[in-house]
């Protein structure tokens, strides 16, 4: 019953839930990226690569827990470099 009525309170809210996979890869390109590799090479990883779609991969980059541990001009060059490589 308590589902259905925040669900009736915001019934849009699904729209920006976040999976609980993105918060794993979001997790794990922060560690790999504290352990010095780069952002471009871990988004190549099959474990990323597995987990999300390219569309996710880019939703990963507006995270700010990502951009505040990674930087501004690193997220930003490889959204650049992603969005580059779908045209």
């Amino acid at each position: 019953m308590q589902r259905f009525a925040s669900l009736l309170r915001s019934p849009f809210s699904f729209l920006f839930a976040r999976s609980s996979t993105e918060e794993r890869v979001a997790a794990y390109v922060i560690r790999e990226h504290g352990r010095g590799r780069g952002l471009a090479e871990i988004l190549e990883d099959r474990y990323v690569q597995n987990r999300l779609s390219p569309q996710q991969r880019l939703r990963l980059l507006d995270r700010p827990e990502l951009i505040q541990a990674l930087g501004d001009e690193t997220v930003e060059d490889t959204r650049r470099d992603l969005e580059g490589a779908r045209t």
